[in-house]
């Protein structure tokens, strides 16, 4: 499917009366996904050639948006061990006060190339990455309260990584990290998007709730329950888990799996433009929602 096509059928599935989350650009939300689902990227394995491509194109992008490099550079890079070298993606968009972090985060890795085929990796997690550019994008426009952190973490898909060295050797006191809204794999929702983490944090549900209420698909809560049925408790499913091992509050926002996660069928035509714009929008809400309401929360379930 060419970006032209996409074009149309988003103008055409989401015409309707402009709100300040209509400022979300789907065109440049499908550009971002089909870019970093591309063969030329290479599955986009930590370490790998296809990996440092996509770490340039989002490198290059987040300075054209106005985001901030944190420290002074954009690469915050870790050892592999005997695969190489992994780079975090590390940016900020200042606040207008005083006050705790959020971290904006989605691993931008995935598989690779696994007997000749091709892991592009649309679903996972091309379409996080995606929606967290296009936020951050706004998020300079119309500047949060609280200043957010924007973390494209590597090496995800081998044990969270980049996430779990951001937690580690982090850049700012860990104190000061109030939050941490995740995104896996957000663009396959067929009209339903998962919300985790208010099972842990319940100061968070009244907030979700709310952004439910507005959101132009289901949001629903849950998928964060410790002995739930296997599969079903996604605590620690993604780099949010690194945050919740610090005792760091969270947000996942996340879809079902589907016949096409970890196959080299996960590819940018299997997203539909209007299901994927929709999760985008939802997403935007809660991260406005969520920067308004008073930091830190507070933690009350394992």
């Amino acid at each position: 499917m060419g970006l032209c096509a996409v074009a149309v059928i988003l103008r055409e599935a989401t015409a309707g009366p402009e709100t300040r989350d209509a400022a979300v650009d789907s065109i440049t939300l499908l550009t971002t996904l089909s870019v970093l689902a591309h063969d030329s990227m290479e599955g986009r394995a930590a370490g790998s050639p296809g990996g440092a491509r996509a770490r340039h194109y989002l490198t290059r992008a987040l300075a054209d948006a106005g985001v901030l490099p944190l420290d002074g550079t954009f690469e915050h890079a870790f050892d592999l061990g005997e695969r190489g070298t992994g780079v975090n993606i590390l940016g900020l968009v200042p606040g207008s006060a005083e006050g705790p972090h959020i971290v904006l985060s989605a691993h931008y890795d995935h598989e690779g190339i696994r007997d000749g085929d091709i892991f592009n990796g649309a679903d996972d997690n091309a379409s996080g990455v995606a929606a967290v550019m296009e936020i951050a994008r706004l998020l300079v426009l119309e500047p949060p309260l609280h200043p957010i952190i924007i973390a494209l973490f590597d090496d995800e898909e081998q044990g969270l990584g980049g996430a779990r060295h951001f937690v580690t050797d982090p850049p700012i006191a860990l104190d000061d990290i109030a939050l941490n809204v995740n995104l896996d794999m957000v663009s396959r929702a067929e009209g339903e998007l998962w919300a985790g983490g208010a099972h842990h944090t319940p100061a968070l549900r009244p907030v979700l709730e709310a952004v439910a209420a507005d959101a132009p698909l289901d949001l629903r809560l849950g998928h964060d329950r410790p002995g739930a049925t296997e599969g079903a408790d996604w605590t620690m499913q993604s780099d949010h888990g690194a945050f919740h091992e610090q005792g760091i509050p969270f947000v996942y926002f996340g879809v079902e799996d589907h016949p096409d996660y970890h196959r080299p069928t996960d590819d940018f035509e299997r997203v539909d433009p209007a299901d994927f714009l929709a999760s985008a929008r939802t997403i935007l809400l809660a991260v406005r929602a969520l920067d308004a309401h008073p930091l830190p929360l507070r933690r009350e379930a394992p």
